[in-house]
């Protein structure tokens, strides 16, 4: 049987993007000077403006103008034309304290248990499937390598005319379950006003599409680039950002389901974050293991408990062991407990502005990613 499935991703200078790189920027300042730093920090980005705000509880300080504009310019809004120029934006920052009835549930001896408990209530999803070296779905894959690749041409100036706004998206074709060619790639690319639409196409093509997806296309892929024929306004001048608005492009590009927590700006006592980045080890290493070929693992928290109150695994049918059984593996060789997955994945250092674009998952960089050979006995 054959089905197409699409997923997105977004250039890093995409304004959502820029916010969710903005919160994690301050929070890996405050973790390398107090890793014990309580942060949830929401960006809000538009024309010539970033506002940022939310709560935060450390001991360390940061300058926050000086971590905003940097990061502006990494990215490359280094032109007024863009909408936003590091320089001369303004940038208001409204900060308040985590509150202590928060605090005292997630700092060890504080609260109603002895040990750390989760940040907050709510559920948590990982995914893994073997239809990719990442172990992650191609479309979402392949979606965050033409993102890249978009900034990666802009970036060393083999595409001059493109500006730091873009989106990439693509619908795969499965048959029987597995993904074997690439029916439509829609690329959207912030740009001047010297080039035209045709030079525009060619190029994508050429220097963005062809090297990252030849594999996977023939002679009836659709292509559409810029579509409504032009995108000389783009970045936040056309749309204003917010942290936390790309939760699928930073998942599985809807393959598997989200739980609904955003991840950028939160410290890792936020279970949405950590025990996100927990399921997905979980997932990965059991289709690793090859106890699944196709799996997604669910964990649940209630706030100030340490403990998840569920657990469930879905292999789709690809497994050869029950429900129970994976879970009692589960529960054998991974960290379930906030503060357990914390420590087992150093999640106090400042590793997250890395994190805070083309994907959070499916990138050997980061600790989530590796591969552990399971203890299967009881």
């Amino acid at each position: 049987m054959k089905k197409l499935f699409t997923s997105e991703s977004v250039t890093e200078g995409h304004p959502d993007k820029i916010c969710d790189q903005i919160s994690d920027s301050i929070l890996d300042e405050l973790l390398k000077q107090d890793p014990d730093s309580r942060v949830a920090v929401e960006t809000v980005a538009t024309k010539g403006l970033i506002f940022v705000t939310g709560e935060v509880t450390t001991k360390g300080y940061v300058d926050i103008q000086k971590v905003v504009r940097k990061t502006l310019n990494d990215i490359g809004y280094t032109n007024p034309e863009f909408g936003l120029d590091w320089q001369d934006c303004g940038v208001i920052v409204s900060l308040n304290e985590q509150s202590p009835d928060i605090s005292q549930g997630v700092t060890s001896t504080e609260g109603l248990h002895s040990e750390q408990g989760a940040g907050d209530q709510g559920m948590m999803f990982g995914y893994a499937c073997d239809e990719t070296e990442e172990l992650m779905p191609l479309p979402i894959t392949l979606a965050h390598k033409l993102a890249h690749k978009l900034t990666e041409v802009r970036k060393n100036g083999m595409l001059p005319w493109s500006r730091p706004d873009g989106k990439a998206q693509v619908s795969i074709e499965y048959e029987n379950g597995y993904p074997v060619r690439l029916d439509t790639v829609v690329i959207a690319i912030h740009h001047d006003k010297n080039i035209t639409h045709d030079e525009i196409k060619s190029q994508i093509i050429e220097h963005v599409i062809n090297p990252v997806c030849s594999k996977w296309l023939d002679s009836e892929t659709n292509y559409h680039i810029n579509a409504t024929g032009k995108f000389i306004i783009g970045g936040p001048e056309a749309d204003a950002g917010l942290t936390g608005r790309k939760i699928i492009v930073d998942t599985y590009g809807g393959m598997g389901r989200h739980g609904g927590g955003a991840f950028s700006g939160k410290d890792p006592s936020k279970v949405d974050r950590s025990a996100a980045y927990a399921t997905r080890f979980i997932a990965k290493n059991l289709v690793a293991n090859n106890l699944a070929k196709r799996c997604e693992v669910q964990l649940a928290y209630s706030i100030g408990v340490a403990e998840p109150v569920s657990i469930s695994v879905n292999t789709f049918g690809t497994s050869d062991k029950s429900e129970s059984e994976l879970i009692e593996i589960i529960q054998n060789n991974f960290p379930l407990t906030p503060a357990k997955i914390i420590e087992y994945f150093g999640l106090k250092k400042p590793i997250y502005q890395k994190t805070a674009a083309y994907g959070h998952f499916g990138r050997s960089k980061f600790p989530w990613e590796k591969i552990i050979k399971l203890n299967l006995k009881n």
